[in-house]
């Protein structure tokens, strides 16, 4: 069995050259990095080039520098349910001396159709086939039925503290009651433990590890080179939004919103409420956006502070800049299917994953 999984992850493995795309730029070449994958959800990357992904099935996969593909153990109970599995991956700055990998996931909290957002760490064993002692960080609490809106991704800020973003799991009203975790930013110690200065800590009925809410399903997260930390989230029948995220902010899911009901009806009050925050930029009609990374312009120096979300219903990688932020350019091909991730590799070549191609690509100054 083991040699027949080798073989199928080395075919994984392969590289080639895709395609090309136009962009203001110029050409950018798109290289197919691993193929085969089934329902990729998030890239990871280690010292020395490396790469870690993630599979919402629950394999957790790292491609080598020369492509050779293995399969980690990690040991996890996972809900596989639905939007849920094994989702994102974080490598913190520290991992060269930590070797700590950061999972999100969603775990079986009851019943069958019971589960919730969760967050655990192991350490990459020197042999690189498992993450050992591994550790249950965090889950939301209970109580939700269902398999939507997990959210998911996992953000490490300027001082190693852990955002992780949660969806209402559906349950609209919740993303505004602060003794739920549904439709929240946690913020958390790299133990699991609740920071001091977490802006709703000793406020009665309210959750300590609540950063910011009102938020529908974040499927994105990144923090900019001032350290603030930047959301994408979906919304209903329209009303996508960025937001920048401050402690103890109120996004207005369900209440407010640019968008509409899948019914066609109109979501709570409309587009503003006083004490609710609006959103750096919104999609109407909606693009479903998952995956997030600003760009430090290494490569491409004229994209420096930009914006980089995917697009899983239309397609494309959308970049966005400027003040106020706006969306500039649409970079697509036939690589860019269902995109669920993307990411700046330390060399500056930024790669992406595709759900409906099954891969990981990596694009590159062509």
């Amino acid at each position: 069995m083991r040699i027949f999984l080798g073989l199928i992850l080395a075919v994984m493995g392969g590289t080639s050259v895709s395609a090309d795309i136009d962009s203001s730029s110029g050409r950018i070449g798109v290289e197919k990095l691993v193929g085969g994958l089934t329902e990729p959800w998030a890239i990871g990357f280690l010292p020395g080039g490396g790469a870690l992904i993630t599979e919402r099935g629950g394999r957790l996969l790292h491609r080598a520098t020369d492509g050779t593909m293995t399969e980690l153990r990690h040991g996890l109970e996972l809900a596989v349910i639905g939007q849920g599995g094994l989702l994102d991956v974080m490598i913190p700055r520290d991992f060269p001396t930590s070797r700590d990998v950061f999972l999100s996931f969603s775990i079986p909290q009851g019943s069958p159709t019971q589960a919730g957002t969760a967050l655990a760490v192991g350490r990459l064993n020197e042999v690189g086939d498992r993450l050992e002692d591994m550790r249950l960080l965090f889950q939301m609490a209970p109580g939700t039925l269902g398999g939507r809106h997990f959210g998911s991704r996992i953000a490490e800020s300027a001082d190693g503290r852990l955002f992780l973003t949660i969806g209402e799991r559906g349950d609209r009203p919740e993303a505004q009651n602060l003794d739920s975790h549904n439709g929240t930013v946690v913020r958390l110690n790299r133990d699991g433990s609740v920071p001091d200065d977490n802006p709703f800590v000793g406020v009665p009925g309210a959750r300590p590890e609540i950063y910011s809410y009102g938020h529908r399903n974040p499927q994105g997260a990144a923090v900019d080179a001032q350290g603030q930390l930047w959301a994408v989230e979906h919304g209903a029948k329209g009303g996508d939004e960025i937001n920048r995220v401050a402690p103890g902010a109120n996004y207005g899911w369900p209440v407010i919103s640019y968008g509409r009901h899948y019914s066609g009806a109109v979501i709570g009050e409309g587009t503003a409420r006083e004490g609710m925050q609006q959103p750096e930029f919104y999609w109407d009609p909606s693009i479903a956006p998952s995956g997030m990374m600003i760009y430090s312009g290494k490569l491409w120096p004229d994209w420096a502070g930009d914006f980089f979300v995917g697009s899983l219903k239309f397609d494309y990688i959308a970049r966005l800049d400027g003040t106020p932020l706006h969306e500039t350019e649409q970079l697509q091909s036939d690589e860019t299917i269902r995109v669920r991730d993307i990411r700046e590799a330390p060399d500056g070549s930024i790669w992406f994953l595709s759900v409906g191609q099954g891969a990981l690509y990596r694009m590159t100054p062509g």
